[in-house]
């Protein structure tokens, strides 16, 4: 049976419950139909350029045919298997792939499902790492305005970003520090960056023997509005966490895979993490999947003949082989010059159309990494329930542009398939857009 637009509104009105939504007050949801590229095809007849890659997710452009041949000879040879008692080639090839493009001896993925399911592992691993070893290290540093996920651990590492107020009491503390945040024309980052790490080292001095890890989202803290720090201000909180002789995680969920203009944040700082969490761009946002990459030594507290020293940890669809066949073919084209002209040819257009917005009076904290641009709007409101964000979304909509402001933060996010004229167009109704707020 064929159900019409406004049938299919209506069952999806009565019984979906959509993320990070006021079902309350919301507009309904638009109903998609395909997507091809960086275009989303919607069933009112209406395109929408997607300038968030679909929640981040989507490197290549949608529906790229590499992925969708991949997807498709994996379904037919195997779908899913077990993976406690079973390995496949996929999952392999694909963990061998991954760790090479990493830098030192990061060389043991543990597979889950998504984001939050790769922080809440590397936290699990922090703490019986320390446990295995005889000591019983509890307190982690998370930094303050980062953002981790959705389950209790991650939400606990991310308490301070301020989307969890409602579970507070389910969380178990966790010492926040300062975020050295920046933007073009800083020139107090210094003083930020020293402040953050004195902050750091009271925490050690106050814990001794007691810090399990320092977690951080390098370069770009994302959800909490594209928020960045310098690749020194990494350099320097590496030095600070080995003298301390504690564990550093790198939240890599957004930043992985070339969105900061090298293939992970970690290489574009020259810094090696005991453990980093991946996942969204992993499959090219064909599938959910996640790892989270150890180091040898890591591993190696977790062997042994007794249980109790192993990681017992798993899902049921750890290591999808038809989403780590998406994932080889995701890095294929990442790795391809093609995709790595992109990138820089994204960061050079930011660059050039951010600047020229500078001079508008509403426009402050112009900032860019990699292929990841952002801007505070000024007027309005701030932080992510300003009355700014949502008019500034429908504006969007209405111009065939899918941008989600955080709050007053307005950013860019494409995928790497993005044409010269459709980011042109999308900086064009940004200029737009921002010009009309100043009236």
């Amino acid at each position: 049976m064929t159900l019409s637009y406004d049938d299919l509104r209506a069952l999806d009105a009565r019984h979906v419950w959509h993320p990070f939504t006021q079902a309350g007050t919301a507009r309904p949801a638009i109903l998609a139909l395909g997507a091809r590229g960086a275009t989303i095809f919607a069933a009112d007849g209406r395109e929408y350029l997607d300038m968030v890659s679909s929640w981040w997710v989507n490197l290549h452009g949608h529906a790229h045919p590499a992925i969708v041949q991949a997807v498709a000879d994996q379904t037919g040879r195997l779908e899913q298997v077990i993976f406690a008692d079973f390995t496949h080639e996929p999952a392999a090839r694909l963990a061998h792939r991954v760790c090479k493009r990493l830098p030192g001896d990061l060389n043991r993925v543990f597979y889950s499902d998504d984001g939050s399911t790769a922080v809440e592992v590397a936290l699990k691993l922090a703490h019986q790492y320390w446990r295995n070893q005889g000591q019983h290290r509890s307190t982690y540093i998370a930094f303050e305005g980062g953002y981790h996920g959705d389950t209790a651990g991650a939400m606990s590492a991310g308490h301070s970003s301020g989307y969890f107020s409602a579970w507070k009491d389910m969380l178990f503390p966790v010492q926040t520090v300062p975020f050295p945040e920046t933007w073009d024309g800083d020139t107090g980052v210094e003083d930020k960056e020293q402040a953050a790490l004195d902050a750091i080292d009271m925490v050690f001095a106050t814990n001794p023997d007691r810090v399990s890890a320092v977690i951080i989202e390098p370069l770009i803290q994302g959800a909490s509005g594209m928020r960045m720090c310098r690749p020194e201000f990494l350099r320097m909180l590496e030095a600070k966490v080995r003298d301390a002789g504690s564990l550093l995680i790198l939240d890599e969920v957004m930043t992985g895979f070339g969105r900061t203009g090298d293939i992970f944040a970690c290489a574009k700082a020259g810094i090696t993490p005991d453990l980093i969490c991946l996942s969204k761009g992993l499959t090219g946002g064909f599938l959910p999947l996640s790892m989270t990459v150890a180091r040898d030594g890591i591993f190696e507290a977790f062997l042994g003949q007794d249980l109790s020293r192993a990681f017992l940890h798993g899902h049921s669809y750890t290591a999808n082989p038809i989403g780590c066949a998406a994932g080889l073919a995701s890095l294929d084209l990442l790795e391809g010059p093609a995709c790595q002209e992109r990138i820089k040819a994204i960061e050079a257009i930011h660059r050039s159309r951010l600047d020229g917005l500078k001079s508008l009076p509403n426009v402050a904290h112009a900032r860019l990494t990699g292929t990841v641009a952002a801007l505070d709007v000024i007027g309005g409101g701030k932080g992510y329930e300003a009355g700014i964000g949502p008019k500034m979304k429908a504006a969007f909509l209405e111009r065939g542009l899918l941008l989600r402001p955080l709050g007053n933060v307005l950013y860019l996010l494409p995928p790497y398939c993005i044409t010269d004229a459709e980011l042109g167009r999308a900086w064009d109704a940004v200029d737009e857009v921002l010009r009309q707020l100043v009236k």
